[in-house]
Order: C-alpha cells, then sequence, then structure tokens
C-alpha cells in the first residue's frame, strides 16, 4: 500500500520525486514520511521551508488517500487542501520525519456518510515534522474528498 502510494506520488507529482519524500511506515495512529535534507536545503544549510511545507501538505494529503482509496474503497476520488496553517517552530537539520495523525473512528465514519450521501466531505488533518523529540513545523489542513 505505502509503496503504491510513493510511485503515485512519484508519477503524479513530480516535485516528490526530486524530494525524495518516502511514506515510509504506519506506526500506532501515525503516518510516518520522509525525505533527505540534502535536495530540500537551503542557503543557511537547514531543512527549504517550501521543501518542509510541501512534506507536511502531501503526507497529510497521503493519509486522506490512503483512508479514502485504500480503506474506504472510493476509487478516482478528488482530494485537495482547500486551507491550511503552518507554523515553523525550529530549524531542522537532519532528515525530514514527518508525523501525520491519521483520523479517528469517529471522523472516519462522518467522512463515510458525507461521502455515501453527498458524495463530498472533508477532514481536518494534522501533521508535523520533527527532529530530536522537538517539533519544527506543526501544520493542519482541510482537505475536501469528493467521489
Amino acid at each position: 500500500m505505502l509503496k503504491k502510494l510513493k510511485e503515485k506520488l512519484h508519477k503524479e507529482i513530480p516535485l516528490t520525486k526530486y524530494m525524495q519524500i518516502n511514506p515510509k511506515e504506519i506506526k500506532e495512529n501515525k503516518l510516518i514520511t520522509t525525505a533527505p535534507i540534502e535536495p530540500n536545503i537551503n542557503d543557511k544549510q537547514t531543512g527549504f521551508a517550501g521543501s518542509l511545507s510541501t512534506l507536511v501538505t502531501i503526507s497529510a494529503w497521503s493519509a486522506c488517500y490512503l483512508l479514502v482509496e485504500e480503506d474506504l474503497g472510493f476509487k478516482n476520488t478528488m482530494i485537495a487542501v482547500i486551507k491550511s496553517d503552518t507554523s515553523y517552530r525550529a530549524p531542522v537539520t537532519k532528515e525530514l520525519y514527518s508525523e501525520t495523525t491519521l483520523p479517528s473512528k469517529e471522523e472516519i465514519e462522518r467522512l463515510k456518510q458525507k461521502l455515501d450521501s453527498k458524495g463530498s466531505g472533508s477532514l481536518r488533518i494534522k501533521s508535523q515534522i520533527i527532529e530530536d523529540e522537538k517539533v519544527c513545523v506543526d501544520f493542519e489542513g482541510i482537505y475536501v474528498i469528493k467521489i
């Protein structure tokens, strides 16, 4: 499932291939996504803000994709971020490591009911970039899903 997601991202969103974004694993209720710092570095030798923003945005999108397409079985959906808020709290100096919180059972059930009845729904997804147990980037996005 994660290998298929990585192939989809790299094929359909070329920037993710250049950044070497890797949906690595699902651990507890989190999707772990990584990228090496080398192609994502800035002039200060820290993670480029655009890369950091891209990683959390794509990671949250990926959480929606896995839920809707893989878990709920809806195919060829349209998933788009419509609003987001990103806070940069500390520089990233090592591998970019993102933890994206997967939706709760209640959120999944609400979304499924909306998709079944209206053909669209939304999810609020939170993602963070963490280094040495410190939150460097906080992200929250609202994603619209249409079937």
